[in-house]
């Protein structure tokens, strides 16, 4: 009971030390009214031991007492100064988030740039809710460094940047100067590819219609090693039979209508679950995409002609990612 109200309470004063309401939209400045400080276990444990110091000086009336008191006291204000001064005034904005598969962390990137003359250092950066190591860098004077926080992804679609958190203890680690960010950016999270998935459906009447419009002929042009995605019809079974432990080879033809290959929602109607559907048709995709074979893409209300290459790879990806959302 006590740890939920302490977590509520902690989620409401982000939000609002956010001072607006998320996402925030780049460059996002730390100013003066959005750092925090407040003294570490070490900075307590410093105050401390200089009451005891404070204690032991009044009641022997020690001159010397009194002064290793104020000094170190002054010391501990100064401090308090430099941990807010490392903070304030830095700027983040997001950088490129790479798109992944479900399950694997996404990476976002955020960029910090300092417009003082002084170095930042001892800098730490992590999500706010997060469990993942604070990442550690220091920020050059009058210039920029980067920072990449992993966050892990459960399903497809557009995964937002979660709130981050950047703090520092430099100089002495007696305080603790905070502050929240919630930059505006995003990562596609592809579908998970099927561990196990039927075979590539091959579709002899859509090889047909491409070489009636004339892309391709059968004409025989080489052998090449076997890949997954590679038709049974084209393995080279006669060369296999004379190697008896050579590897398995496929016939290359002139034309690419022999090797093309469409990947349909429709190929999938056996499955009741969409996700394992889209999680086959990412499989598939890969698995062309490795054999260098042509494919084409069907989903409901999308079409991609027949291509193959890594932009075609990702369009085909991205409209797995977010089928059923919507546009992007």
């Amino acid at each position: 009971m006590i740890g939920t109200l302490r977590r509520r309470a902690h989620a409401r004063f982000v939000l609002w030390a956010l001072r607006g309401r998320p996402p925030e939209a780049a460059p996002i400045l730390l100013d003066q009214r959005r750092v925090y400080v407040l003294p570490t276990r070490g900075g307590l444990a410093f105050a401390f031991t200089l009451a005891v110091i404070m204690l032991g000086a009044m009641n022997y009336n020690l001159s010397l007492g009194y002064a290793l008191v104020f000094l170190l006291a002054g010391l501990g204000v100064v401090t308090i100064l430099h941990s807010f001064r490392n903070l304030v005034q830095l700027s983040l904005r997001p950088g490129h988030c790479e798109p992944v598969f479900a399950g694997t962390p996404a990476a976002f990137t955020l960029i910090l740039e300092n417009a003082r003359p002084e170095k930042r250092s001892g800098l730490r950066l992590f999500v706010t809710d997060g469990i993942a190591a604070p990442v550690e860098l220091d920020v050059p004077a009058g210039g920029f460094a980067s920072a990449s926080l992993q966050q892990p992804t459960q399903r497809r679609g557009w995964l937002a940047c979660p709130r981050i958190t950047i703090e520092t203890t430099w100089p002495l680690g007696l305080i603790r100067a905070w502050s929240y960010a919630a930059p505006e950016a995003r990562c596609l999270v592809y579908p998970a590819p099927a561990a196990k998935a039927p075979p590539l459906p091959w579709q002899d009447d859509f090889s047909r219609d491409n070489r009636r419009e004339g892309r391709g002929s059968d004409d025989f042009s080489g052998l090449r090693n076997h890949q997954a995605a590679d038709p049974l019809r084209h393995v080279a079974w006669k060369a296999a039979a004379r190697q008896e432990h050579g590897p398995l080879l496929t016939k290359l033809f002139a034309g690419s209508s022999a090797q093309q290959l469409l990947i349909d929602w429709e190929a999938t109607t056996g499955l009741d679950d969409a996700e394992q559907r889209l999680s086959i048709l990412t499989r598939w995709m890969l698995d062309a995409e490795a054999g260098g074979v042509p494919w084409a893409l069907h989903l409901p209300g999308l079409r991609l002609a027949t291509d193959h290459g890594s932009v075609h790879l990702a369009k085909g990806l991205a409209a797995l990612a977010l089928f059923g959302y919507g546009t992007p």
